[in-house]
């Protein structure tokens, strides 16, 4: 009953407002299968929204959001990562691993520079600067979701060290060599040890 409820209320709102404002859990019970707008946990109990919402973006970020390690990493309870349902191991071919998939689904830069200066930069205390960009923090190529869960103000250089890492966690769940889950979990906890953790380093 009170689930009913809870549901009820978002729907209203989502309805009269035109958004949804998304309350990020902190921990979730581990399940390999999820719907929509659920979560998805990694090991070390990291929770992973789950949201369709291909070249737009959803979500919110609500309150004061502090970097970790000298700006290299998002604020986990602000940017815990999200990914699309619709991308799973049986998926790849049609979705991850074929050419032009992230084309497909990226907002165009209208949209997402309104959410970085609008939303992301204040949330991260940032100045309105070129040289942060806004980075997916479960990349595209691996199946992030457009959700501000997984949307923050990374730091330069530009490009940055990163995008190398998703580069190589994209070409080994493609190549079979790691699980869809565990590259999302993994770049999700921490990009910079994420390789070394999926024994690719």
């Amino acid at each position: 009953m009170w689930l009913a409820c809870v549901v009820a209320v978002a729907c209203l709102t989502a309805c009269q407002n035109g958004t949804l404002s998304i309350s990020l859990p902190s921990s979730s019970p581990s399940h390999d299968s999820t719907g929509p707008g659920e979560t998805q946990s990694s090991p070390t109990g990291h929770a992973l929204l789950r949201v369709h919402d291909p070249r737009r973006v959803t979500g919110t970020i609500a309150g004061h959001c502090a970097f970790r390690d000298h700006g290299r990493l998002p604020d986990p309870r602000c940017t815990p990562g999200a990914v699309d349902p619709n991308v799973t191991q049986g998926s790849l071919r049609s979705t991850i691993c074929h050419p032009g998939y992230t084309k497909t689904v990226r907002p165009s830069a209208s949209v997402t520079d309104r959410f970085k200066y609008e939303v992301a930069y204040p949330a991260y205390g940032q100045r309105h600067s070129k040289k942060t960009e806004l980075d997916h923090l479960v990349s595209l190529e691996l199946g992030g979701a457009n959700d501000a869960a997984n949307l923050w103000p990374e730091y330069p250089p530009t490009p940055n060290p990163k995008d190398k890492v998703e580069n190589a966690l994209h070409a080994a769940v493609c190549d079979g060599r790691v699980k869809l889950t565990a590259a999302q979990n993994a770049i999700a906890t921490n990009w910079e040890t994420a390789e070394q953790v999926l024994g690719l380093s």
